[in-house]
């Protein structure tokens, strides 16, 4: 390049202090915590989330939203939004495998009014996208597409497909096939779960909008999350239902009423009469990446950690993850240290990669022993929620931590 083409490229290039990659629920999340520190933040995503109306059917990715979650997006604005548009509380957990081992969480024994809230993932990414476009410190970019990614000592510049942008510090917020990722040369380590989660968006003759429940077989679990309002036949429902990849396929080419009758004969028989009202599904999949942290370059969620989905906490961790990282940077600031310092963005990876770990672990745990065929481990494990049920001090920790409280 000539030097009059590097001062023409630097004059159009936007400065910023950190980009992020990614404007789903966890990368608009993080753009607007910082941009509540006084930072100049861009988002780039390639979609623009779909305007909300309340005749809109519900979308097929919903979230169980934990409290920890909620205080989260209470303190970004986003809150008053999603509860004027539509969400389910739910004050109860229930787990079992066989009826004698049935385990029940409830909010009042930690003393809270609800466990935690199902939501539809867009609806929460659009309220948070809704305090974004009000905010004097964001930029959007989008739709728009990263290409290109040039670390240098102080800055990172991003080629885009319309548009160049530097900034102090990007984020990798861009899901699990992260591309800022791929670019920097963070590696992964993880496997494939070879089995699927089928979402099916149902219409119920029972009203069950106080609890949401998991039954476990050796093919993987069944649940049911509620979903908000009344519809013809009563209440309204997610259903989720894990197997193995061939019988997730032949049963998404099921008709909606085969389908059916495929659920009544394998569900728990809580929910009624049902209507499917649509279907769709996704592979299992585990990925952790190596770091989290390169230079000027930070991951979060899914981008640096892809959790199997079975209690509902992946989209948590990555609430956890903005949150962390804006108290981390907010301490810098207020220390007069600077902020985008490697030694301080360090820290980040320090304070969340243990947890992640902990809770990535610990699902895997719970579920390759719920699928073992053995009739010994079946014995204990079913033994283990008779004995969690009878010390309440047990379930109620692990219920308090599963909350983020």
């Amino acid at each position: 390049m000539h030097i009059t083409d590097d001062i023409k490229y630097k004059a159009i290039m936007k400065n910023f202090d950190c980009v992020v990659v990614g404007g789903g629920m966890v990368g608009a999340a993080s753009a607007l915590s910082l941009a509540q520190l006084g930072l100049t933040v861009a988002i780039v995503e390639q979609k623009i989330p779909m305007k909300y109306s309340p005749e809109q059917s519900f979308d097929f990715r919903v979230s169980a939203i934990s409290l920890a979650s909620e205080h989260l997006l209470t303190q970004l604005g986003a809150w008053r939004q999603i509860e004027a548009w539509r969400h389910c509380p739910y004050q109860r957990l229930g787990v079992w495998e066989h009826e004698f081992s049935y385990t029940e969480f409830n909010a009042q024994d930690i003393g809270r009014s609800h466990l935690g809230h199902i939501i539809e993932n867009r609806l929460l990414q659009l309220s948070l996208w809704q305090e974004i476009e009000q905010h004097p410190n964001v930029a959007l970019y989008a739709p728009e597409t990263l290409l290109e990614i040039n670390q240098k000592i102080e800055h990172v510049e991003l080629s885009l497909s319309q548009n160049k942008i530097s900034t102090k510090l990007l984020i990798a917020a861009d899901g699990a096939n992260s591309k800022v990722r791929e670019l920097v040369g963070i590696g992964t380590t993880g496997w494939d779960y070879q089995q699927s989660a089928m979402l099916i968006n149902v219409e119920t003759q029972a009203s069950q909008e106080n609890i949401t429940w998991q039954q476990f077989f050796e093919t993987g679990p069944v649940a049911m999350l509620p979903m908000p309002g009344k519809s013809q036949l009563g209440g309204n429902a997610s259903l989720v239902w894990y197997h193995d990849r061939d019988e997730i396929k032949r049963l998404s080419s099921l008709k909606n009423t085969q389908l059916e009758k495929e659920i009544m004969t394998t569900f728990p028989n809580l929910l009624g009469e049902i209507k499917v009202i649509d279907k769709a599904a996704f592979p299992l999949t585990r990925r952790h990446a190596n770091r989290y942290q390169k230079d000027r370059v930070l991951l979060l969620g899914d981008a640096a950690h892809s959790i199997n989905p079975m209690a509902g906490q992946g989209v948590n961790l990555g609430f956890k993850d903005v949150s962390v990282l804006s108290a981390v940077i907010a301490s810098a600031i207020s220390k007069g240290e600077c902020w985008h310092d490697q030694q301080v963005l360090t820290r980040y990876e320090k304070l969340r990669r243990k947890d992640n770990l902990l809770m990535m672990s610990t699902m895997d745990a719970l579920y390759g022993t719920f699928s073992h065929p053995s009739l010994l481990v079946k014995v204990i494990r079913n033994a283990g929620l008779v004995v969690a049920n009878k010390v309440p001090y047990l379930k109620n920790k692990a219920l308090a931590y599963a909350c983020g409280i």
